[in-house]
């Protein structure tokens, strides 16, 4: 079983109650999951958009940075057990692969949102993402299907 983001797949769970439904679902392998960290994490649909402030999503499991959103609210909590409740799904199905939203404070890998609100990216992988790979499941995006399209 292979995890993904349902925002992937066309499910309205985003941020902005979109989604970010990939160009081509032949791609994407027939025995996923559908999972979003943040719903999972009890935060609404829609939500104001959050970022990482001061670190990336290892700092956050560690206590040393939060996630806050764009009105200042501290979100934290929500992002790290979304990220518990994602684990335990990836455990019960025993998924050694996740595809995630490239960027999301949740679910990016190697490059996420800054802090700034701004659309700048900063090095470093989302809290889902850390406590995935802390846990021995690889993580790719959805810029490693589609390469040459433009997200």
């Amino acid at each position: 079983m292979i995890l993904i983001s349902a925002c992937l797949i066309g499910v309205n769970c985003n941020y902005n109650g979109q989604n970010n439904a990939l160009p081509s679902l032949d791609k994407i392998p027939k025995n996923i999951v559908p999972i979003c960290p943040e719903q999972l994490g009890g935060l609404p649909t829609p939500r104001p958009p959050a970022e990482i402030i001061l670190g990336d999503g290892k700092d956050v499991l560690e206590g040393n940075a939060k996630v806050i959103t764009i009105k200042g609210d501290d979100v934290t909590e929500n992002f790290i057990f979304g990220a518990e409740q994602v684990l335990k799904i990836a455990q019960v199905c025993k998924a050694k692969e996740a595809i995630l939203k490239a960027n999301s404070p949740s679910c990016g890998k190697g490059l996420i949102y800054d802090g700034s609100f701004k659309g700048k990216l900063k090095k470093g992988d989302g809290v889902t993402t850390a406590l995935l790979e802390q846990n021995g499941i690889k993580v790719l995006t959805e810029k490693d299907l589609f390469p040459h399209q433009c997200f």
